[in-house]
């Protein structure tokens, strides 16, 4: 297969899941998922400055409504993107992006290695990452496993477990500064069995935090040897609007370093 066409088959399988997912997304289940994820990107890019941010991906939602960046575009093959492009290819110069957001785009992904190492050529140094996607120990997962995957999204993707990915983070330079684990309640497609389920989030997060559904975690781009020097109360905002520490498997929160 030459190169052409291998570029037009990934791109077919990329347009197909996502588009599967948007559509998922507006569904009563994925609703939950999806109002508990704009939550958490607003949270981790609005302290995020910078002039150019970029959402790769789900063209349909704004996962940088949080953010202030005065140039903020999706790029993505399904319509309604700014730009249209795979992740896999981004056609943006090397560190020209201050922040980029990444919904679920790896799983999505034909090769999710990429996207990381394109994300990180584009975003300058300091730059922030922020991702999110289904994780591995949850409930979410197990549903996964006694699917079909003519079942279509999200369970026909390939879940993405938090400790790979800060491996894959780590091994490109980048330092993760924040995430979180969210929505305990059992994948249920009924609103009101998910509702009556609303007392597992409280509960979840005090007794297994580590096994939301899902997860959204944010990273920053280390250059050796560089480090900027940013004014006092950018920092002081970054201490207190940042994400949370990611909880470790024995209960406890690890905070990012100060």
């Amino acid at each position: 297969m030459d190169r052409q066409s291998f570029v037009a088959s990934g791109a077919h399988k990329y347009n197909g899941a996502r588009t599967a997912l948007a559509e998922w997304l507006a569904t009563p289940q994925g609703r939950y998922v999806l109002d508990w994820e704009l939550a958490q990107f607003e949270l981790a890019t609005e302290d995020v400055f910078g002039y150019r941010a970029v959402q790769a991906g789900l063209p349909g939602f704004d996962f940088l409504r949080g953010n202030r960046i005065p140039f903020r575009f999706t790029l993505a093959l399904e319509p309604g993107a700014a730009l249209a492009a795979d992740p896999m290819q981004l056609p943006l110069a090397s560190q020209s992006v201050d922040l980029v957001v990444l919904p679920h785009a790896l799983e999505s992904s034909a090769d999710p290695h990429l996207v990381l190492r394109e994300a990180e050529r584009v975003l300058m140094p300091e730059g922030q990452l922020v991702i999110s996607g289904f994780n591995t120990l949850s409930l979410w997962r197990l549903r996964q496993l006694f699917s079909r995957r003519s079942a279509g999204a999200p369970w026909d993707a390939r879940f993405i477990g938090l400790l790979r990915l800060k491996d894959w983070l780590h091994l490109l330079g980048f330092e993760l500064n924040g995430g979180r684990f969210g929505r305990y309640a059992l994948p249920l497609s009924n609103p009101q069995w998910l509702a009556r389920f609303e007392f597992m989030e409280k509960a979840g997060e005090r007794w297994w935090p580590i096994m939301g559904g899902v997860y959204v975690v944010r990273a920053v781009k280390r250059v050796h040897g560089m480090r900027l020097i940013t004014p006092a109360w950018r920092q002081e905002r970054a201490r207190r609007r940042a994400l949370a520490g990611i909880p470790q498997r024995n209960g406890s929160v690890r905070q990012r370093d100060e």
